[in-house]
């Protein structure tokens, strides 16, 4: 069995989505989100998110993480910093976990799963809970950005080792 976490980095939330099963089928998911107060330090929630994320790679032990790349709006360049602060504690994570660790733009995540780069956060959930066939609505939206980041993980993780047995078939 494959198990991808995807990760949606966030100071004020964190999504986290998993995702297992074996060839293209999906046998399981979970999602949720790690959060932190506005009231706690910069470095208080920082720590906070590496150390409730370190858990659950160990608690987990996925085959690959998928997280979403950082990005930054002209007019919000504080924001940027802080995703990029988060990001770097999810990637260190990763590292200490010894999971291997890819970055998906969110454009490319939106076209994926939607069709569309520029689609809504709620077109991005509607999406991910058809493909899961998951009745009620996926919240945060932050998990549901990163269960589709698992996703897309898990069926390119699933092609990656599929052209790995062709390639030795033919050797």
């Amino acid at each position: 069995m494959i198990t991808i976490i995807g990760i949606d980095p966030g100071l004020a939330a964190t999504g986290v989505g998993i995702v297992r099963g074996n060839g293209l089928k999906i046998e399981g998911y979970s999602f949720g989100s790690i959060s932190t107060s506005k009231n706690n330090s910069l470095p208080n929630r920082l720590d906070h998110i590496f150390s409730k994320l370190l858990q659950i790679l160990k608690d987990e032990n996925p085959d690959l993480m998928v997280v979403e790349d950082v990005f930054s709006l002209a007019k919000y360049p504080k924001s940027g910093i802080a995703l990029g602060q988060v990001a770097g504690v999810v990637m260190l994570a990763g590292c200490r976990a010894g999971v291997s660790s890819i970055e998906i733009p969110v454009r490319e995540a939106k076209q994926v799963l939607t069709g569309n780069g520029n689609a809504s956060k709620m077109q991005l959930e509607e999406s991910v809970r058809h493909r899961l066939n998951h009745q009620t609505p996926i919240r945060p939206y932050h998990a549901s950005d990163a269960v589709g980041l698992a996703l897309i993980g898990f069926y390119r993780y699933q092609q990656s080792i599929a052209s790995k047995r062709t390639i030795n078939v033919e050797l």
